[in-house]
Parts: structure tokens; sequence; C-alpha cells
């Protein structure tokens, strides 16, 4: 009880000697010691890698689960250390409900079918959402927060340490101060000096110590970049991945209305006017919006896959040809296509019973099938 009771009082008389010093170090009544400028550098490094590191998830965080409510319902359970229940993407429940409507106003239907195409195409894009958010988190999210949790904290109770051993060598060196202002004055004081020089030597070997501990884990930063530097290619492969596979599903979903449009409405061409981006894959291309006035069939020409094209005895309309510029390179496959060089103007018409992604392309005295995924229709 009586150890108890002294190592009580030792406690509250060293923290009542900190106050003191960090109270007159603030009101400049005394001296303080400085870390030396390399120490300070690790010290502003480490804190801008913490602060980043912190907004850089917040922000993740948000990108991969928009809704404020589920991230404090996930952040609870994994405070509590449960596992976070599976939450149906905002892709997925789309999907459901375009499911029900197609069943509800008749599958069947023209509307109806194609509200199931677009809803199974829903359905994928919820699930490679899914998979893009498991990814993300394991790869990026958690590695940055062990280092808030961990490696962070490490680093924070040590510089706490190092400055309580700081305001601790600094009142050893006031009170040696004193006693040598004491021992000007009077013999007396010769053993009050002795012991404020050792507990000078003392303080000052505990804070060089703990100062060498604490430098060496702010030099670990390094190792902390080195480490965020790898997880960040994670995040983006994963995040190309993802959009990798929407374009493909997103893709097929064209496709096959497109194939779907030209039964319900035929002669008519659909896509859009506004440059799109380089297609994955040169024999997949998408298409664009406008519509493109349909010429008469011409004689021997057959649709894009049952037979070659005459391209000889394919000849322009007297009239509803349009411009178009070409916003890619592309390479021909076979001599019914038309090489194509970025930024160059042809003139470009559609056929009956051609493949929707393909339009006839005219420079010069050459003409071929073109994707239209590299075009951008003028007026």
């Amino acid at each position: 009880m009586d150890f108890n009771m002294k190592k009580l009082a030792s406690d509250a008389g060293i923290f009542f000697t900190r106050a003191v010093q960090f109270t007159e170090e603030k009101f400049g009544q005394a001296e303080k010691t400085e870390l030396d400028a390399h120490f300070e550098t690790l010290l502003a490094r480490a804190d801008s890698t913490k602060n980043w590191t912190e907004r850089i998830l917040r922000q993740t965080e948000v990108l991969l689960q928009p809704n404020p409510s589920a991230r404090v319902e996930e952040f609870l359970y994994e405070k509590l250390d449960r596992k976070v229940p599976s939450r149906v993407t905002n892709g997925e429940l789309l999907a459901q409900y375009m499911a029900e409507a197609a069943s509800e106003l008749g599958a069947t239907t023209p509307y109806g079918k194609t509200l199931l195409k677009v809803s199974e195409a829903e359905k994928r894009l919820g699930a490679a959402e899914r998979d893009f958010i498991h990814t993300a988190s394991v790869s990026f999210l958690t590695p940055l927060r062990n280092f808030l949790e961990g490696d962070w904290k490490t680093i924070s109770k040590e510089r706490r340490l190092l400055q309580n051993r700081r305001l601790d060598l600094d009142a050893c060196k006031a009170r040696l101060k004193k006693a040598k202002a004491a021992e000007a004055k009077a013999t007396l004081w010769n053993d009050e000096v002795d012991k404020a020089e050792q507990e000078l030597r003392v303080a000052q070997t505990e804070f060089d110590r703990q100062a060498e501990v604490t430098r060496l884990l702010l030099e670990g930063i390094s190792s902390t970049h080195v480490n965020h530097l790898r997880c960040l290619h994670e995040f983006v492969k994963s995040q190309t991945t993802y959009y990798a596979q929407c374009y493909r599903h997103m893709l097929d979903l064209q496709k096959q209305l497109g194939s779907s449009q030209g039964a319900i409405f035929p002669g008519t061409f659909v896509g859009t006017t506004e440059p799109a981006s380089p297609p994955l894959s040169t024999t997949s291309p998408t298409t664009a919006a406008a519509t493109m006035p349909v010429v008469p069939t011409v004689a021997g020409l057959a649709a894009p896959g049952e037979a070659a094209l005459c391209l000889e005895e394919v000849a322009p309309p007297a009239s509803g040809t349009r411009k178009a510029r070409v916003l890619y390179d592309y390479e021909a496959a076979d001599s019914s296509e038309l090489a194509l060089l970025a930024d160059e103007l042809i003139t470009v018409y559609s056929l009956p019973g051609m493949d929707p992604d393909w339009l006839i392309g005219e420079r010069g005295n050459k003409k071929g099938k073109v994707p239209v995924t590299y075009l951008e229709l003028l007026s």
C-alpha cells in the first residue's frame, strides 16, 4: 500500500513538473530543447501522410458506397467485429424492378422483351460492381486502415513519450540552472548542484534514446509510401477491370437492342453523333446515335456475314449520304472494309440488312465497310 501511494505521488509530481515546464515554455519563460531540422522534416512528412491517408480513405469509401447510412452501418459492424451483411447493389435492384415490370406488362411484347434484356445487363453490371467493391476494399481500403489504426498509433504513442522526455530534460536543465545560481550565493548548495547534474544526465540519456526510437519509426514512413503505392496500383487495376466489364456488358446489350430495334423499326439506324471512346476490340464496335437514311437494296449485295459485299456494284444514293469525321485510325480486316485515318472526312450511308454497327464508307474511288464507333456523324 505504501509503495503504491509513493508511486502515485511520484507520478503526480512528474506530471506537475511537466505541466509547469510546458506552461512556462508557452509564455516564453523557459527554454525549450529544439529538435534538429531533419527530425522536424520527418515529423511534418509523417503528419502529411496521416492526413492525406485519412482523406483518401474517406473519399474512397464514399466512391464505393455513396449511401452515408450504409457506410455508418458497415463501420459499426467492423467495430463490433461482425461480418457486414451482403447488400443488393443499385444495379441489381434496378434489374429486379425491370424483370418484375416485364412480367406484369407482358414479357412477350417488344417493351417487355427489351426490359428483360436490359434487366439481365443491369444484373451483370451489379455483380461486377459488387466484385469491384470487394476487391477495392481488400486491396486498397484495408491497408490504409491498417496504417491509421496500427502504425500511426504506434508513431503517435512514441511521439508523446518523446515530448514527455523533452519536458523532463528541460525541467532538469532549469533546476540545474537555479542550483548553480544559488551555489554562487552560498556553498550549502553543492549537493543540490550534484543532484541536478545527475538528474540532467539521466534525462538526457532517456531523451536521446526516445528520440532515436521515434526517428526510426518516422523514417519507416517511406516503407509505408511504398506499400500504399502498391495498393494504389491494385486499386487502379480493379477499377480498370470493373469498367472494362461494364463496357463489354453494355456493348453486348446495345448489339442485342440494335438487332431487335431493326425488327421493330425497319429502315432506321440508331446511334449518337457524339464522339465515342475507342472500342476495346476492333471486331465489336458499338453504334453511334443518329438517324441514317436507307438507300434501296442493290442487286447482288448481301448482308454482312452472309456473303461478301459486291463493292463494285454499290453506288451511293442520290440523296441520303452523310459526311463523317474519323475519330481513330482503323486497319481494315479484309478487302470488304475501308481503312481509316484519324481526322479525315469520308462519305457514309447505310444499306438494308446491314449490321447496325457498320456503314458503307467512301473516300475518293475507294469504298468499304467502316465501324460506326470510329466515326463522328456530321450534320
